[in-house]
């Protein structure tokens, strides 16, 4: 999808690069799928802050999306292509033909008036899903089940994919986005295609007061600070730091964060780093 680069008039469109959204069919969204969404500016039950740098920003509704597609062998046309300002991809407003609305993730491609499906026996093209038993191998699929029934929780940001390389008697082999392979059950539920706005990745804020509209605030450097506020903190001039690491003194830079021991190690055949785990 094609990105805008925008003149220099001002300071803030001097380096700006943002989304030309010719994909965006519809700037209303469905108010019967829409929630309310409360902003916590990074504070506890307590009020306390628990998070920095959060704070502020436009507020939002919650697009209700429906990652289950539990309406099965029900024909359902693309009504819109809409942006949500929740996530980085963009979400499809379905008419199914019982009446039903419905939003789900828009996969690339997929145009108005099409008409897509999910079931165990429906064809695997783009938007419809199914088991990944049913699936061809080397499609790409997204929004991907880790139990059947649970809802897709694998693969849904923007422009991302995973690559179904081989099937198993229980399991599937998929190649994740990160490089990873891992075997998840072959009956769960997957959608056929890539996740839409693959550009995203390549946008430029341009200016400070879009990351507040956003809701972020100013983050200041931890070489910046006093030894007493961050462990990389103090020094003359910029003779301070060391190795990278955070407020509470856990490395920031390759420290494996994974639990030992867990049961889905089993799962993973080979990290995203070449490793070989599954015997």
């Amino acid at each position: 999808m094609p990105l805008r680069k925008y003149k220099p008039i001002t300071a803030g469109t001097r380096w700006r690069i943002g989304n030309a959204y010719t994909e965006i069919t519809s700037d209303n969204p469905e108010k019967s799928l829409l929630e309310k969404k409360s902003s916590t500016g990074g504070r506890n039950f307590q009020g306390r802050r628990s998070m920095r740098y959060r704070g502020g920003g436009n507020k939002k509704m919650y697009r209700v999306i429906d990652f289950k597609r539990s309406k099965k062998e029900i024909p359902a046309t693309i009504a819109s292509i809409e942006y949500d300002p929740n996530r980085t991809a963009f979400i499809a407003l379905l008419h199914y033909a019982d009446g039903e609305k419905r939003y789900i993730l828009a996969p690339q491609g997929l145009q108005v008036g099409a008409v897509i499906v999910s079931g165990d026996a429906v064809a695997p093209e783009i938007g419809n899903a199914l088991q990944m038993k049913n699936i061809p191998l080397g499609t790409n699929i997204h929004n991907i089940e880790m139990q059947p029934g649970q809802g897709g929780i694998l693969v849904r940001s923007a422009g991302a994919s995973a690559q179904l390389t081989n099937k198993e008697e229980k399991y599937a082999i998929l190649k994740m986005p990160s490089g990873e392979l891992r075997k998840i059950l072959i009956n769960c539920y997957a959608t056929v295609g890539v996740v839409s706005n693959s550009d995203h990745s390549l946008e430029t804020m341009g200016k400070a007061g879009r990351n507040r509209w956003k809701g972020i605030r100013p983050r200041n450097r931890g070489v910046a600070m006093n030894p007493v506020d961050h462990p990389m903190g103090g020094g003359e001039g910029k003779a301070s730091g060391g190795h990278p690491r955070s407020r509470t003194s856990k490395y920031a830079k390759g420290l494996k964060s994974r639990k030992r021991g867990k049961g889905s190690d089993k799962l993973i055949i080979q990290t995203k780093k070449g490793k070989k785990l599954a015997k």
